[in-house]
């Protein structure tokens, strides 16, 4: 196992589609769907991360900026900003897509995976190794926020 010194970022698409919305005059997108979006995009981005089958730890830092309506544009990217022996924390940042392919943030999430095996132990992981400003900045970051979550 090798340590990895650049996090690939995983990117989805989504169109708010009516099963996705509330029931409002101008339907937005549930909280719960982009959450189980998130969710998505996260697990895929640590397991090309770690090579192994992942379980959702948490999801905090869950920050609803802005909404997203009916028939909006969803890009979700997520990135690994922090590696444990077997568990990693993914930023996955949502943005309403323009039709001029402007992108605005909609909400930021930090979510907890586990790398585990097929009996659902938790195996070793590779670390990875903040090259960049804002690797070392989100390490940073990424590490307080762990400190506070085992507060908890």
């Amino acid at each position: 196992m090798e340590d990895r010194n650049m996090a690939e970022k995983t990117t989805t698409v989504q169109i708010v589609m009516p099963q996705h919305c509330n029931g409002y005059a101008k339907p937005r997108l549930f909280g719960g769907q982009i959450m189980a979006w998130i969710d998505v995009v996260g697990a895929v981005a640590a397991r090309r991360y770690t090579g192994q089958a992942v379980t959702t730890v948490c999801i905090d830092n869950l920050t609803f900026l802005k909404p997203a309506y009916l028939n909006d544009t969803v890009v979700q990217e997520a990135v690994v900003t922090w590696t444990g022996r077997t568990s990693l924390e993914v930023r996955v940042d949502s943005m309403v897509e323009r039709l001029d392919g402007s992108r605005e943030l909609i909400n930021r999430a930090y979510a907890v995976f586990v790398a585990i095996d097929e009996e659902d132990h938790p195996v070793a992981i590779p670390m990875f190794i903040p090259e960049t400003t804002e690797e070392k900045q989100e390490y940073a970051a990424a590490e307080e926020r762990r400190r506070i979550r085992l507060q908890r």
